[in-house]
């Protein structure tokens, strides 16, 4: 395994609690979108086994051609180890980067696309939009339904550019309102749905999805193919 160790280059801010990370490329690394990457901040390996309270995996938010890698997430004010001390680092520090991976890339199968998403989780969508809004060669279309109390979307530009593009984006502001939608999408029985969130997150929606009809090979997870069974083995109701 290669260990690639490089310096923050820009912190965006994007909201009060959530920032983007901007990191130096190094020439050897390069992925797809849909991708997501092992960080680690120093000390993660200075004893005889990694310290796994300061690494962890995170989605890209950016495509190779931006030059460099955007890791965005949330740091609340009561957070974890890696959080904290992340929070703490300034343009020109050292994190290390290893172990990309590839869950989630964009199907061209002639579908419409719902990618769905809690709060900062559609940081994972990002390069997917870009690259669609490049080539939108066998997707039909692309939505995103996002819920998000916070009042601060991501990526604002971003969406309202793409609906030039043939894709929409709607936000909510709660679970209910967002399951009421989601329940209204999962009409289109042909369509793949890409969901990003935490476990408990994946489980609803996955749970609905199967109870509207939504067979397990049209929902995909940014989870490792060992993994996906644990969520997609409940099948429908009957």
């Amino acid at each position: 395994m290669n260990i690639y160790w490089t310096t923050i280059h820009k912190i965006v801010e994007e909201s009060p609690e959530v920032k983007t990370y901007l990191l130096n490329c190094p020439d050897e690394v390069s992925w797809e979108e849909g991708a997501h990457i092992h960080l680690a901040l120093k000390g993660f390996n200075d004893g005889e086994k990694p310290n796994r309270q300061l690494i962890r995996h995170m989605s890209i938010s950016t495509l190779p051609n931006e030059r460099y890698i955007g890791i965005t997430t949330r740091i609340k004010e009561e957070c974890s180890e890696f959080k904290q001390r992340l929070r703490e680092l300034r343009v020109g520090d050292q994190v290390a980067i290893f172990k990309i991976h590839l869950n989630i890339p964009l199907r061209r199968e002639n579908r419409k696309i719902y990618l769905l998403s809690s709060g900062v989780g559609l940081a994972t969508f990002r390069p997917l939009v870009l690259v669609y809004i490049n080539d939108s060669d066998e997707v039909k279309q692309i939505h995103s339904l996002n819920v998000d109390s916070s009042k601060h979307s991501l990526f604002p530009e971003l969406f309202n550019e793409a609906s030039e593009h043939a894709v929409t984006s709607e936000f909510v502001d709660s679970r209910q309102d967002y399951y009421k939608r989601l329940e209204q999408l999962a009409h289109d029985k042909e369509a793949l749905y890409y969901v990003v969130g935490s476990d408990e997150f994946l489980l609803q929606n996955i749970t609905l999805l199967h109870e509207q009809g939504i067979p397990s090979d049209q929902i995909k997870l940014d989870k490792h193919e060992r993994r996906l069974a644990d969520f997609l083995q409940i099948e429908k109701l009957a």
